[in-house]
């Protein structure tokens, strides 16, 4: 399963392109230095440069009275020009930040509560679980821009091939899953296997969830127990002993790999546990009608959350907060905004922006829009900004499930000292 940190890297592709980094902030309107002249900082390529300039000049064309500068980055330099920035108390004043950051960032209180601007930025028709993505110690200090979800993603043209029949995706089992993903890999070529998913740290949330936990809880603790992490580490061992899925070695070689090097990006299995925003790379990669349904388990308790891609955040120094949040909201909630933003910063968290978008989007983006929007009315449980030291649970984790898919340790002991590990992580 890809990690969030890699779907963050995925939808920032090509944004270390160096010739963003070498130019000066990108004014839309030249401000005049009025109190309500705004800055707004991204990283990303030129398309998404040049969509976002678009997408400021409707909002001046809509608020005459209002100046707005844009202030694009390329990724690799993205967060230490912002450190820079905020360490001189110069940084712009709606400011996109993704992972942890929002946390990091309003433990030293730079960031604004944007409970303060409610009258001016409306969160009221996001998704209630999108919303809380934002919120760190219960306070509201980030908006999501856009979301995506785990999900399984389906291959029909290898279940066929294999002569297996598609699973009930609104009641399939993590058992049902093991028992399919086998029988594709004894009744296909070698080197096509059933289960292409590289089970990982966002697995074991999922996990935790299925099982009435949680990986992290609202306080920034660690909410999954040793014991539901060592059933988790089991299942994953059984399926590479089952043959359902390739071996630990070659189960390495494709962690964090592109769709093009994925066994689903390269037509060699039926199912990846991985984020529904990966359905299109999948598909442009693998060259099949590729399907996303839900993942074992969720008829029974779910596990599936909305995860946003970047977030939205203002500067607690803004000489307008008031504006900022205006900008915010028309950025979330406006449909034209909407419309040419489309899915670059995720699948938005609004339906009614969802509906408007659709229109304008391949039949595999709608594909992924359409499965968000069936979550979106699930209840599902909340989302918090990770807490601090979680970055570091995410390396945690791999060395612990790789020592059990090895042989080199049991799942009690991995999960007792991965358990041990996380806990003094987030812990400081």
């Amino acid at each position: 399963m890809i990690t969030r940190r890699h779907t963050l890297a995925l939808l920032a592709a090509a944004g270390s392109l160096p010739t963003l980094a070498a130019c000066g902030p990108g004014v839309s309107r030249g401000s005049d230095g009025g109190g309500d002249a705004l800055r707004f900082s991204w990283w990303g390529n030129p398309e998404r440069a040049e969509t976002t300039r678009a997408v400021i000049d409707l909002f001046l064309e809509k608020n005459p009275d209002l100046d707005v500068s844009g202030e694009p980055t390329d990724i690799s330099g993205y967060f230490d020009k912002l450190a820079t920035a905020v360490a001189a108390g110069d940084e712009p004043d709606v400011i996109t930040m993704g992972g942890a950051y929002p946390a990091e960032y309003a433990a030293r209180d730079v960031l604004l509560d944007l409970g303060t601007v409610e009258d001016a930025l409306d969160l009221s028709a996001m998704d209630d679980v999108a919303r809380t993505n934002g919120e760190v110690d219960g306070t509201q200090v980030a908006v999501t821009t856009g979301i995506n979800a785990p999900g399984m993603i389906v291959n029909p043209a290898v279940l066929e091939a294999a002569g297996v029949e598609p699973p009930d995706a609104e009641t399939w089992t993590w058992e049902d899953f093991a028992e399919i993903s086998a029988a594709v890999s004894e009744n296909t070529p070698e080197g096509t296997y059933g289960s292409g998913t590289v089970f990982t740290h966002d697995s074991i949330d999922l996990w935790a969830r299925q099982h009435g936990q949680i990986l992290y809880t609202r306080d920034g603790e660690i909410g999954v127990d040793a014991q539901t992490v060592q059933s988790f580490f089991e299942f994953s061992k059984q399926l590479v002993d089952s043959g359902a899925s390739p071996g630990a070695d070659q189960l390495v070689e494709l962690t964090d790999v592109g769709p093009e090097r994925t066994l689903v990006g390269r037509g060699r299995a039926a199912f990846m546990l991985t984020w529904s925003s990966s359905l299109s790379a999948l598909s442009e990669a693998s060259g099949a009608e590729l399907e996303i349904v839900k993942v074992p388990g969720e008829s029974v308790e779910a596990g599936v959350w909305l995860q946003s891609s970047q977030f939205y955040t203002i500067s607690a120094r803004t000489a307008s907060p008031e504006a900022a949040a205006s900008f915010v909201n028309f950025l979330v909630n406006d449909p034209e905004a909407g419309a040419l933003i489309l899915t670059d910063r995720g699948v938005p968290a609004v339906e009614a922006v969802r509906q408007a978008i659709l229109p304008e989007l391949s039949a595999t983006a709608q594909r992924e829009v359409e499965y968000i929007s069936a979550l979106g009315e699930m209840d599902l449980k909340p989302t918090w900004i990770g807490p601090a030291g979680s970055t570091e649970v995410e390396e945690i984790t791999p060395r612990h499930q790789n020592s059990v898919l090895f042989g080199d340790a049991t799942a009690q002991e991995a999960a007792q000292a991965w358990h041990d590990e996380a806990v003094a992580a987030v812990s400081g």
